[in-house]
């Protein structure tokens, strides 16, 4: 059998009943967007998080895009400044900052824990930045304690990319709560998923989050009456109501993602494979369990004749890519090392141990 990399039918199975009902209780009511299921899970996300606001909204890409918009409008940030940002993420963080008419200022990753060194940040501070946005990739937490310093020694806002961590803590926080605002994506395969897309911003800034309803909403708080030129983002209550069934369930998952992830810590022992290093185990919620390799694409290929599925996460750093073409000569050898030996293989809450053993057989007969 196929072991998957991610197998959705049976995430979503394990809380099938629940997700009917939530989804016919939506169908019956007649009520399809804006209603009792938003403002049920945005209540629920807040406490879960830990913010006063939670704003549902389309996508993870269109909560950052409204983080960055409404700091535009509250005459925080304008047009050409600047903002820091690693430069092993997944390109929605920097399409977020670019949409705006923001400048990307890349950071390159720390290699023990592929997020941002925060040793390399402060040479990127100029008179022009406004903002490091930090992504907790793979679902490991990239808060520093020397991120928070450099935050108030340059009265910079600190935006968090949350797409892969909810549920990750920092000495007892959690992320999506640490920074000044937060987005979050619940696309289907993320640890919070829907059964399509689906994101929201969490902050603790009134006028933050009231312009972020706004501008997600045509630009409009009040029917009718526009105080922004707004775009239409919203969340559905469909899948409002099956994110508050999934999500009294996530610190379970993460559980069961943990138990995974001890057992290929403590068993991979090729030593051709480079593990994930895990200082505190609340850091890391394991949305992702990525190995290195320097014949990747070898590994890849062996896995997959052993009928194991992976994925690379991601095959080309945002650098590299052709809409950013301006970028193309720079150089990031760090990034570019994790983009070429990257590989993320099965981690779900519903892979079973039987599974996971024999991924790790598999992996530790590769020669």
């Amino acid at each position: 059998d196929m072991i998957k990399f991610l197998d959705l039918q049976k995430v979503t199975a394990k809380y099938a009943e629940e997700i009917h009902e939530a989804v016919l209780r939506v169908v019956d009511s007649g009520w399809y967007l804006q209603g009792k299921e938003n403002a049920m899970f945005e209540t629920h996300y807040s406490s879960y998080i830990g913010t006063k606001y939670t704003i549902g909204c389309a996508n993870g890409l269109d909560a950052l895009i409204w983080i960055f918009r409404a700091y535009i409008e509250m005459g925080i940030m304008k047009p050409g400044d600047e903002v820091i940002v690693p430069a092993n993420t997944y390109i929605a963080s920097i399409l977020a900052i670019t949409e705006n008419g923001l400048i990307p200022v890349l950071v390159e990753p720390n290699l023990e824990t592929y997020q941002i060194d925060d040793s390399k940040i402060e040479k990127a501070i100029t008179s022009r930045t406004r903002a490091i946005l930090i992504v907790h990739l793979y679902g490991q937490c990239a808060y520093t304690e020397k991120i928070g310093e450099l935050c108030e020694k340059y009265n910079l806002k600190l935006v968090e990319d949350n797409a892969q961590a909810h549920g990750c803590k920092f000495n007892g926080r959690m992320t999506g709560s640490i920074g000044d605002a937060a987005g979050h994506s619940f696309y289907p395969g993320k640890n919070l998923g829907a059964l399509g897309d689906a994101g929201a911003v969490t902050t603790n800034d009134d006028e933050l989050a009231h312009i972020v309803r706004s501008v997600a909403n045509y630009g409009s708080a009040k029917k009718y009456v526009f105080q922004y030129v707004g775009r239409n983002s919203r969340l559905d209550e469909i899948q409002a109501a099956i994110l508050d069934v999934k999500l009294r369930y996530l610190d379970n998952d993460i559980q069961l993602r943990k138990e995974v992830a001890k057992y290929y810590i403590e068993n991979i022992e090729n030593p051709a494979i480079i593990l994930p290093i895990v200082k505190d185990w609340n850091a890391h919620v394991f949305h992702l369990f990525t190995i290195r390799c320097a014949d990747r694409d070898g590994l890849q290929q062996y896995l997959a004749e052993n009928d194991i599925q992976t994925n690379i996460h991601y095959p080309i750093p945002p650098h590299k890519q052709e809409c950013y073409k301006e970028w193309n000569d720079l150089s990031f050898p760090i990034t570019e090392l994790i983009h070429a030996e990257e590989l993320s293989i099965p981690m779900s809450p519903v892979i079973s141990m039987e599974e996971v053993e024999r991924v790790v057989k598999v992996l530790n007969a590769w020669k």
